[in-house]
């Protein structure tokens, strides 16, 4: 599936690359821009399927490329957005997933940009959309909850990460080197296990577990 895809990210290097990584993958960039004001104008020009931004950079340095993406959903509720982010902070996710219909919505730290090929998979998931969170917010949200989690078995608490990353119960399989039956099983324990809806959508799964997460 070939993207159009508008980048946002105020150093010129780390723009380059993921304008480089996007082409080598089939997506067209139509703008690649260094500041919230240039994003904004070129989403509204170029209407594109994806938008990819930093969330600190120009004008004010702050999180000035999460409050455009945040506004961009709010005028086009069905616009993908990707945010990533140099360190890790759970508001900035949260943030996110307040913005009402939470379909096509990731959240990453740059350092997974290295990892191109699982950084195309999450460009292609959020475009199609999916929910995604870096794994280390997830591990973060999940410490937070100890103790409602202790009911669940070494291996319930490797499947849940997974599953709030937004990974298939195939992809899951993948990574933990088990049978997609096997992971079947397990999901089915931790949805119950949580007093969550036993639900086929991957998508809904994912919002049910985070939504117990963040609770």
């Amino acid at each position: 599936m070939s993207l159009k895809v508008v980048v946002a990210e105020d150093s010129a290097l780390m723009r380059e690359g993921l304008v480089g990584v996007l082409t080598r993958f089939g997506h067209q960039v139509c703008a690649a821009v260094g500041d919230a004001d240039a994003l904004l104008a070129a989403a509204g020009e170029h209407r594109p399927d994806l938008v990819l931004t930093d969330i600190r950079m120009p004008p004010g340095q702050g999180d000035d490329g999460l409050r455009a993406a945040v506004a961009l959903r709010r005028d086009r509720p069905d616009l993908p957005v990707l945010v990533l982010s140099q360190y890790l902070e759970q508001s900035y996710a949260a943030h996110l997933l307040d913005l009402g219909d939470q379909r096509g919505i990731g959240y990453l730290l740059k350092d997974r940009v290295a990892a191109v090929t699982e950084f195309a998979d999450t460009v292609a998931r959020v475009a199609g959309g999916g929910t995604v969170l870096d794994p280390e917010v997830v591990r973060q949200l999940l410490r937070r909850r100890q103790d409602p989690l202790s009911g669940l078995t070494p291996r319930e608490r490797e499947v849940l990460p997974l599953m709030a990353e937004g990974r298939s119960n195939a992809a899951i399989a993948r990574a933990l080197h088990v049978s997609v039956a096997a992971v079947n099983k397990h999901i089915g324990s931790i949805l119950q296990r949580l007093g969550l809806p036993v639900d086929g959508d991957a998508h809904r799964r994912v919002l049910a577990v985070l939504a117990y997460l963040r609770s």
